[in-house]
């Protein structure tokens, strides 16, 4: 029964929200992030704490602002999302401004293969329709199997009416069909900032250990392709923002696994250095720093799911780990406010 009602609202918020006038849509979504925060659930609370470990001299009142813009922006997904089927090409054309494109027109012409690895920031979904629309260039992604099925089936529906190509997650297998793809010259988006797994590299972000996916880094040393970090972000116009990083590229000495763990801390630093440019559009709801984490001996190892970039995970204990792909992974974004 719950699961049936959960894919039941998300059905009315597709079938209800992108009928709304745009104004009303943006107020209303304003509406319910104001609610939520001000009900100060888990996940405000845990958003508030998250955003301390990126700004330590915040002052409690600019936390709170913090979380109400985050919060906000977070809402900004949904109406998007809900919306984005609806939008016309020329719509979502100009939707989304990416600062230094050269780095990924420049790699996509390089016919090594680019592995995009983006945080949870922004609205990913509307970067990647704007990726093959306004670039004409198809992608690969993972997208891990949710309950019901019914609601795993309308994300994988509405990511590939975007254009994506979308992979079920099902152990280490995803890995070589995106490893062929990279080889071929493809394009390949993952979100790649939190794993909570035994497979997960351990980095330090933002001063603290916190464990990010082996994927997108292995992926590159693998098959050579490049690993081009994005971040996304927000301001006060209709149109988002972001920013293509310059390349990590492949360390030059080393085993694989040094490689990868080189390759995915530089990572952390590039989605730091955006995070911390545009705190309240990152929309970590969960746990992330080992710090905060309660260790169960009961949590399963992942081996079998670290070529994919993580673990196979429970809709309400997201991972944020590559799998989800230039699209959110739903369990993500269904953190509770």
């Amino acid at each position: 029964m719950k699961e049936q009602l959960t894919d039941a609202l998300y059905g009315l918020g597709w079938a209800a929200v992108k009928k709304l006038p745009e104004p009303v849509a943006v107020r209303l979504g304003q509406q319910i992030a104001d609610a939520a925060w001000r009900r100060r659930g888990k996940g405000v609370l845990r958003l508030e704490a998250n955003l301390a470990r990126v700004l330590p001299e915040a002052s409690p009142e600019r936390l709170a602002r913090l979380s109400r813009a985050g919060m906000r922006s977070y809402m900004r997904y949904w109406m998007e999302s809900f919306r984005l089927p609806a939008w016309s090409e020329e719509r979502i054309r100009t939707a989304f401004a990416p600062q230094d494109l050269h780095h990924l027109e420049e790699g996509l012409a390089s016919g090594r293969g680019v592995v995009i690895a983006l945080p949870h920031m922004g609205n990913y979904d509307l970067a990647g329709a704007w990726v093959t629309t306004r670039l004409g260039v198809p992608f690969t992604t993972v997208a891990e199997r949710l309950k019901p099925e019914t609601l795993y089936d309308r994300f994988v529906a509405y990511r590939e009416g975007l254009g994506m190509e979308v992979l079920p997650h099902a152990g280490g297998s995803a890995f070589g069909t995106l490893a062929r793809r990279l080889r071929a010259g493809g394009l390949v988006c993952l979100v790649a900032d939190r794993d909570l797994s035994s497979s997960g590299i351990e980095v330090t972000f933002f001063g603290e250990a916190a464990k990010m996916p082996a994927g997108p880094a292995m992926l590159a040393v693998q098959t050579g392709a490049l690993l081009i970090p994005v971040t996304l972000w927000y301001d006060r116009s209709p149109v988002m923002q972001g920013r293509v990083h310059a390349p990590i590229e492949v360390p030059g000495e080393g085993t694989r696994a040094e490689k990868a763990s080189v390759m995915t801390q530089r990572l952390a630093d590039a989605f730091a250095s955006g995070i911390a440019e545009h705190p309240q559009d990152w929309h970590m709801l969960q746990r992330l720093w080992l710090a905060d984490l309660d260790p169960r001996p009961d949590r399963p190892s992942g081996a079998a799911d670290a070529a994919a970039g993580g673990p196979a995970r429970e809709p309400r204990d997201p991972q944020g780990t590559p799998d989800e792909g230039a699209g959110r992974a739903e369990s993500d974004r269904r953190a509770e406010a």
